[in-house]
């Protein structure tokens, strides 16, 4: 399982969270099979399979996915002569749609805000930084709280992130995001490593989610419909209503599959319909104008 791992964050440059998930799975795997997991036979990986059966469909998925990689290294690797991961299920994709706010729960999150601001702590510069750059650059939540301090220059509208797999994206930057990201820049000691620093290191993740939860209970919006995760999916949702192209998106968003991109088409679904009902050639009032333009025009000249 070490060698394995090794080979992921080597070879394949999976992160760290990857691995620590590909490590969890396989560790549990083992263990459920009494340490037996590279010996196992179709007989096993069935009874393992059985265990799962009251889990999440996505669940089944991801754990069904590590083993058949792991089993994939053991034949590659002369450890294994057969690949017993057939027996393991494949449950049908069902990719739901991602969680997103409308405009006006956004305009209520920044309205409350905005009122912090008026008498604010440093805490709320950091928190007005953090939510401009979650909804207006759309970065995941572990690309925002590692950000290096002098990551977003004043005079640079972009900046430039390393995402997953070590793919490198550039990233717009809003005037507003460079504003407060600045207003809170001047309360980090210039020694510090991090834009958003805590205790010798960088904010965490779980407290950027308990940071947001708390600025959407001020806004009036359920804490359960809100995450880092959600105002990324909004920035996205946003861009699209307004008219962004899905290939600039995925570039922003640093997908590596278009595919992953196209599930936020989803929200263009009434203003397609809006503007096949106004601009469809066989539309009853269009085809009107068209013949009484018709009538109306001179006729030709033999």
């Amino acid at each position: 399982m070490d060698r394995f791992l090794e080979m992921m964050a080597a070879e394949a440059g999976a992160a760290a969270n990857t691995i620590a998930a590909y490590r969890r799975d396989l560790s549990l795997a083992s263990a459920a099979l009494g340490g037996g997991l590279a010996r196992a036979d179709d007989a096993a990986l069935q009874r393992l399979a059985e265990e799962w059966r009251d889990l999440a469909r996505a669940t089944v998925a991801r754990k069904a996915a590590a083993l058949r990689r792991f089993f994939g290294f053991l034949v590659d690797e002369g450890d294994r002569a057969d690949d017993p991961s057939s027996a393991l299920p494949r449950p049908a994709a069902a990719r739901p749609l991602p969680r997103t706010l409308g405009h006006a729960d956004v305009d209520r999150l920044f309205a409350a805000i905005a009122v912090r601001l008026e008498h604010p702590l440093p805490a709320d510069w950091r928190n007005a930084a953090l939510v401009e750059l979650l909804y207006g650059s759309g970065l995941r939540a572990s690309e925002l709280v590692s950000l290096p301090r002098n990551a977003i220059h004043p005079d640079r509208p972009f900046v430039i992130l390393k995402g997953k797999g070590g793919r490198e994206r550039l990233v717009p930057v809003s005037d507003r995001a460079r504003a407060a990201v600045a207003a809170w820049r001047a309360h980090v000691a210039a020694d510090r490593a991090f834009l958003f620093p805590s205790g010798t290191g960088h904010l965490s993740r779980v407290r950027l989610f308990q940071i947001v939860r708390a600025l959407a209970a001020d806004a009036g919006i359920a804490p359960d419909r809100i995450s880092p995760h959600v105002l990324r999916h909004a920035f996205a949702t946003h861009l699209l209503e307004g008219g962004a192209d899905l290939r600039a998106l995925q570039t922003m968003l640093g997908h590596a599959d278009i595919a992953t991109t196209q599930i936020y088409t989803h929200v263009d679904a009434a203003r397609l319909v809006a503007l096949v009902n106004e601009r469809h050639p066989l539309d009853e009032a269009l085809a009107a104008e068209r013949t009484d333009a018709r009538v109306d025009a001179p006729a030709h000249p033999a």
